[in-house]
């Protein structure tokens, strides 16, 4: 197997690399050379990544953290040997496995494979209660921010419109990471951004520390639709309290998947999954979605197969028949 990996290079000051100096030798306990592709510094990927890495980095191995523009550049990271694992939601590995959507005219990515499903990622469309707001049907006319083109927040907000019989030809679409979509929100430069992320939202909890903020519900109708034709979206809600709202507020919910690069040996991705949930107080301490990871889930909203070296991870751990 291709042993030469190219790493990621970290794109802010953070200080989430973690090295150590491996040992070239063959054998099961070689040092790993991980890049993990995660998502934007304001979303939630990138905070369980920097945790990961510092749990991998612990273990012997060099790990460099990666900020992407989040799911369908992270399949394509993988895909390309530019990373080793990566965090993507599990409508753009269905897409890309079957090869439709952002890739619509591909051959299908039937090799890749899962390590397990993590935790949700909640669609929060966000709106400012003086935008006067308040349903789905109320975006129309209205500028919103609907994610980085072709990101996974902006493939689900087009499912999301299509669930409302609408397009983004009844909206003023901004092609926008929802970080820099509340800024241009708290500027007044647009109405209203898709932020789907875990809950809280970092950047949407920001807006909300100054301006009374709206969540917009996502209701019966249009959530019957997603789950007849999208079966990846999952009833979910945004609690009460969480940007000071005062009650829950129906919305759709996509899991997160934790892939491996598929050329990965099963000795390698049963050392990642061994580290990753041997040490998952660690990833939990990362960011308050992360704590709805647990071992006991692993199988939830997992649309691939799991990599034969997950497999035999959760076999020994006596979470899968033999």
């Amino acid at each position: 197997m291709k042993k030469t990996i190219i790493l990621g290079t970290m794109l802010t000051s953070v200080a989430l690399v973690a090295s150590a100096c491996g040992d070239s030798s063959d054998g099961d306990d070689q040092d790993l050379f991980v890049t993990i592709a995660a998502g934007g510094t304001s979303g939630v990927y990138y905070p369980i990544a920097g945790a990961m890495a510092n749990v991998y980095g612990d273990a012997g191995h060099d790990v460099s953290v990666q900020a992407t523009g989040a799911s369908v550049e992270n399949v394509n990271l993988l895909q390309s040997d530019q990373a080793e694992i990566a965090i993507v939601m599990a409508d753009t590995v269905e897409q890309a496995y079957e090869g439709f959507g952002a890739f619509e005219g591909e051959d299908p990515q039937d090799n890749l494979v899962a390590i397990a499903g993590l935790y949700p990622n909640v669609v929060q469309v966000i709106t400012t209660t003086n935008s006067g707001i308040e349903s789905f049907e109320d975006l129309e006319g209205k500028r919103v921010a609907v994610g980085d083109a072709n990101s996974g927040v902006e493939l689900n907000a087009r499912m999301i419109f299509e669930a409302h019989d609408m397009t983004y030809d009844d909206i003023s679409a901004d092609y926008l990471p929802y970080g820099e979509a509340i800024d241009q929100m708290r500027n007044g430069m647009l109405d209203a951004a898709f932020v789907t992320s875990g809950v809280p939202n970092s950047a949407a909890m920001d807006l909300a520390s100054t301006h009374d903020v709206t969540v917009v519900p996502i209701e019966s109708d249009a959530m019957d639709y997603l789950n007849e034709t999208y079966p990846f979206f999952i009833e979910d809600e945004v609690p009460a309290g969480t940007y000071d709202n005062e009650e829950d507020i129906p919305t759709p919910s996509i899991t997160n998947l934790l892939v491996p690069n598929p050329s990965l040996s099963d000795d390698e991705v049963y050392e990642l999954t061994s580290l990753f949930y041997d040490n998952l107080e660690t990833i939990q301490s990362s960011h308050e979605a992360a704590t709805d990871i647990e071992i006991d889930h692993f199988q939830e909203g997992v649309n691939i197969p799991l990599h034969p070296g997950a497999e035999r991870y959760f076999q020994e751990q006596g979470l899968l028949d033999e």
